[in-house]
Parts: structure tokens; C-alpha cells; sequence
């Protein structure tokens, strides 16, 4: 990339959104100066400018939640930067898997939370590591993938028997109790949702 032809504003900096590459789903945003996107596009990693720390920063250098470089575009002013990028964990400092998570301001909330399985694995992945004390999560990790895979065998039943009956609400709540625990098989084998998501991809047809 011909960095020359980005348009910098007045301190020096470009915002940069990062866009998972896989999911298409926003990450973050954040600032670059000239070596930070020079750094970025040079690989493996994405690198920032901080505003508050007036310095040059690797995201993932000190929690270990990379983000490895796919693709730099530029828009069609050349002030403003889309990251496609592949996260290593968590790309919130929070532990959420985007840093747009909260309520929406406005507009359709069911559209808001098409990302809500991202965000969900998130906080399943987080209590792989933390293992707090009382959290149902928690207790499967520690049965172990067996009895995790018995309980997705269990809720795919119950998602049937409830689709059969033809009980809408129910067949809902059945399948977010299929998903949720079909997320935490994916996390206690160590399997990324992205590979189901470009699986599904796939299947688009």
C-alpha cells in the first residue's frame, strides 16, 4: 500500500475500523499514525496509535488477544481505514469479542444482535480461563468434552421434541440452549466458531 496517498489529520492519525475477516463482524476502532500503518501492513499483527499514552502499540501486546493482519482498504476520501483482521481472542478489553456490545442507541435491537454468538463465546471462553465459582459454565468445563457432548445430544433432542409438538416458543428456548451448549463444546475442544461460520458460509447456496 502507498501510505503517501493517505489523507492524516492535523496530529498526524488515521481512525482505523478492524473487521474480522472471517464473520465481517466490527471489532473495533482505533488510530494510526504513518508508522503504525506502515507496521500493519508490513504484518503479521495490527498496530495502533494510542492517543492517551502518546505512543506506538501492538493491540494484543500485553493480554495476548492479537490481531493478525489480513487486508488494509482504504475508503474513498483515503481518511479512514477498514482492518480486515483475524482476532486472537477477545478483541475488547472487557472480554467481549467486539467492543460494540452494548444496547443500541437506536433502531431494530433483534438486527443489533446478530453478532450475540460472538459475544457469547466471548464470555464462554472467559470462564474457560477464570473458572469463577458458581457459574453453570464453569461446572461443564470441568466434566470435561464427554459429558459437554451429552448435553448437546440432550438439547438437540429437546429442540426436536419441542419442534414437533409445534410449540414456537418453546422450539426458541430449546435452540438457544442447543446453541449455548453446542458454543461451549466448540471452546472446550479448543475449535474457533469462525471455522463453523465459514463452514456455514459455504453453504449459501
Amino acid at each position: 500500500m502507498d501510505t503517501s496517498s493517505l489523507k492524516f489529520d492535523d496530529k498526524g492519525l488515521i481512525p482505523a475500523v478492524v473487521q474480522d475477516s472471517r464473520t465481517r463482524q466490527i471489532l473495533m476502532v482505533a488510530y494510526m499514525n504513518a508508522e503504525a500503518v506502515q507496521k500493519t501492513v508490513a504484518g503479521p499483527n495490527v498496530w495502533f496509535y494510542s492517543r492517551s499514552r502518546a505512543k506506538l502499540w501492538e493491540k494484543g501486546e500485553t493480554s495476548g488477544n492479537y490481531l493478525r493482519m489480513k487486508q488494509v482498504l482504504t475508503d474513498c476520501d483515503n481518511d479512514t481505514l477498514l482492518v480486515l483482521a483475524d482476532p486472537v481472542g477477545p478483541a475488547c478489553h472487557t472480554g467481549n469479542q467486539s467492543c460494540f456490545y452494548q444496547e443500541p442507541l437506536a433502531g431494530d435491537e433483534a438486527a443489533a444482535t446478530a453478532t450475540v454468538l460472538d459475544d457469547l463465546f466471548a464470555v464462554i471462553s472467559q470462564r474457560k480461563r477464570d473458572r469463577p465459582e458458581g457459574s453453570y459454565t464453569t461446572k461443564l468445563f470441568a466434566d470435561g468434552p464427554p459429558r459437554i457432548a451429552q448435553k448437546v445430544v440432550e438439547e438437540a433432542g429437546e429442540v426436536a421434541i419441542a419442534a414437533v409438538a409445534q410449540n414456537g416458543g418453546n422450539t426458541a428456548e430449546e435452540l438457544a440452549d442447543l446453541f449455548y451448549h453446542s458454543l461451549v463444546l466448540l471452546a472446550a475442544t479448543d475449535v474457533d466458531p469462525a471455522e463453523v461460520w465459514a463452514e456455514l458460509a459455504k453453504r449459501r447456496q
